[in-house]
């Protein structure tokens, strides 16, 4: 076998290079618009011109687009990859696109059904100038739920506020309602692949909110984002705030104003754009992330103070032909006395999508702690199983193992069951019993799943088993999980 590779350098300089140009920049300096190029780029830069048949690949698809219908199929099948229906073409690029779709039509305990139309302005509209939205109604409770986000991006950018390097800074206004444990998810709320939950999901809130949030980051990895925060919370459904005293006085909302910054360590990350998010490409180096979230009792009508502080690191290792092990450690104090809808929850994942640092078979609220520490695990063995099974191995299928443990302390301090103190409230209930707990810190949660993957070089699927907390009420001891994956 014989290859050969032919490079051509043109518009070359000699002069030299000043050293402070890769300051702090690692030892390979990548172009931050480098996965985002423009076809026009392209045509610019080629030093070799196409061949004839490289060439007609675009009056193919011009011919394959007059075919009559066919466009209305070109048209949804982007709409369902890209999950965002644009409103230009390829000559007038769109200056604002209609999604995410998956969001138009789903559903909550407190919605009932729900409709959203959300949309977001691009780079052609202004290349700094940035703004996304959404209106959602709810046909149960009757309410309309809406959020608008202006973005100003101290870069020029091609196509959107996250290419990499951002550096920009943004305001929300935000009413809706969520759970406590949306906020876990990797995709957005609405997502109608996860309204679907396991179990009834009932204890949400009315939340108004008012966010402004700065971020930068640098080509080193290194990144700084700071927010700052004012939060209604009204609580509804079957979740109540009563306060730890004697009459068991209810609370109609609580307001929080909080400010916050998280340092993010990643050398060598790498990322591809989508309509909706950039997801990372070089997963080699690890990840280390410290943030610290202050609240201000008096502030802008702030009824708290409390300190967060969180750290995680998440490192992949390559284990030869035997695969690869993923591995995140997290851990959190919260240091002040607080009710209970500010102490730290379990990033619980109640439907039936599964991802990779969420608990499976934790309810809604079902664990609440001041102290914590979490593991999650996933060993990929990249088929070394299936591989030496007659026929098995002609279907490609790949096997993937997850371990995920929690293990969470409440101080007496945060503890209704220990403490008089009349700011806290009582946990969680439904019925008249408890849906909330106390862990034992001798006896971490943990959870195991055996999953297999590229089924139809598309589908995962897992089985999850609960090891530990089995007398809980209301729980899911085990149940089968999946997600749409294409790994390549």
């Amino acid at each position: 076998m014989q290859i050969q590779r032919t490079t051509k350098y043109t518009d070359y300089s000699f002069e030299p290079i000043e050293a402070r140009l890769f300051r702090l920049r690692g030892d390979v300096v990548k172009d931050a618009d480098m996965m985002n190029r423009s076809e026009e780029y392209w045509a610019s830069m080629r030093q070799v011109p196409l061949t004839r048949t490289e060439s007609s690949m675009d009056l193919f698809m011009n011919r394959i687009e007059r075919v009559p219908g066919f466009r209305f199929v070109i048209f949804g099948a982007k709409a369902l990859i890209e999950n965002y229906v644009e409103t230009g073409t390829r000559e007038k690029p769109s200056k604002f696109d209609f999604g995410p779709i998956n969001t138009t039509v789903t559903g909550n305990y407190v919605d009932g059904t729900r409709v959203r139309l959300s949309g977001m302005t691009t780079a052609k509209l202004n290349p700094h100038w940035f703004a996304s939205g959404y209106g959602a109604y709810g046909f149960r409770d009757k309410k309309w739920k809406y959020e608008g986000t202006l973005t100003y991006s101290f870069h020029k950018t091609e196509f959107f506020p996250w290419e990499f390097p951002r550096h920009h800074i943004s305001a929300t206004y935000r009413y809706d309602v969520m759970s406590p444990m949306d906020k876990f998810l990797d995709t957005d709320k609405d997502n109608v692949f996860v309204s679907f939950k396991v179990t009834t999901v009932d204890q949400m809130s009315y939340i108004r909110e008012q966010s402004l949030n700065y971020e930068l980051e640098l080509m080193s990895g290194f990144s700084v984002s700071a927010l700052a925060r004012r939060r209604n919370d009204e609580p509804t459904g079957n979740l109540f705030y009563l306060r730890n005293d004697a009459e068991h006085t209810p609370i109609h909302d609580i307001t929080t104003t909080e400010m916050g910054v998280t340092f993010r360590y990643a050398p060598g990350e790498t990322f591809i754009n989508t309509k909706q998010r950039r997801r990372p490409v070089s997963l080699d180096a690890p990840v280390f992330t410290l943030s610290h979230t202050a609240g201000f009792n008096g502030l802008l009508g702030g009824q708290y103070n409390f300190n967060l502080t969180e750290a995680s690191i998440w490192k992949r290792f390559w284990l030869s032909s035997w695969g690869k092990v993923d591995m995140t450690l997290r851990g959190g104090i919260q240091w002040n006395t607080v009710p209970f809808p500010l102490l730290i929850m379990p990033a619980a994942n109640l439907s039936y999508i599964t991802q990779k640092e969420t608990f499976n078979l934790i309810n809604n609220m079902e664990f609440l702690n001041d102290r914590y520490a979490s593991l999650a695990m996933t060993y990929d063995m990249n088929g070394k199983l299936f591989n030496r099974l007659p026929l098995i191995k002609n279907l490609k299928w790949r096997e993937t193992f997850r371990f995920r443990a929690l293990y969470g302390n409440l101080t007496d301090k945060n503890n209704p069951f220990k403490s008089t103190n009349n700011n806290l409230f009582l946990f969680p209930m439904r019925n008249g019993e408890f849906t909330s707990f106390v862990m034992d810190p001798k006896v971490p949660y943990m959870e195991a799943s055996v999953g297999i993957y590229n089924i139809f070089k598309l589908l995962h699927i897992e089985y999850v088993r609960r090891l530990t907390y089995l007398d809980n009420p209301g729980i899911n001891k085990h149940g089968v999980r999946f997600m749409i994956q294409m790994i390549f």
